[in-house]
């Protein structure tokens, strides 16, 4: 399999940690999004929308967009819940993330690390939305350790890539001692610093 990845990129990390905690072997290929390396005619081939992360499995087929990606590699693995309600919320969760909080948690990040904003120059609602979105996070994980229950499924996978680096974009996870002890358990159970 080959992973076409951005390392700054909490959305193609979460690929590359559900690889590894399942031992599945990969070929790694760098591709720098500030150099507009996803929109080559090579990578557009691969997968049009210009995006990374993507894959090609095995078996030559290609694969985009992060959730999907680690929704496939984690079949029938214990990243899955096996009861059918405990799936379908590990499915809201991810599905949440992209909507409501990847895009203001990740692009506050970006703006501000990467396109060398201040944080006081963010607009304002990306800042609300994404404390929102941090303080669903604190309440969602207030009756247990994981966003679904006792062990870590892709839920957290999804969610801690850029709940990690949060701070990055302004946003102190000292004001969500929830997240900020999840954080950590996701982090240890991942074997990621």
């Amino acid at each position: 399999m080959r992973i076409y990845g951005d390392s700054i990129s909490g959305n193609c990390l979460k690929v590359k940690w559900t690889a590894d905690h399942l031992g599945l072997a990969y070929e790694w290929i760098e591709t720098d999004i500030l150099k507009s390396e996803s929109r080559t005619p090579e990578f557009l081939a691969l997968n049009p929308a210009g995006q990374v992360p993507a894959v090609v499995l095995d078996d030559g087929r290609p694969l985009a967009q992060s959730n999907a990606i680690i929704l496939h590699l984690a079949e029938g693995s214990d990243l899955i819940p096996t009861d059918a309600y405990d799936r379908a919320r590990m499915l809201e969760w991810m599905f949440w993330e992209q909507y409501s909080h990847e895009p203001y948690v990740a692009v506050a990040r970006f703006h501000v690390r990467y396109a060398g904003k201040a944080v006081s120059e963010l607009e304002p609602r990306l800042v609300e939305r994404g404390r929102a979105a941090l303080q669903r996070l604190e309440d969602g994980l207030a009756a247990s350790p994981f966003l679904v229950g006792e062990a870590l499924n892709l839920a957290d996978v999804a969610l801690v890539a850029y709940t990690r680096v949060a701070h990055e974009g302004g946003f102190e996870l000292a004001a969500y001692p929830r997240v900020e002890a999840w954080v950590k358990r996701v982090e240890a159970a991942l074997k990621i610093a």
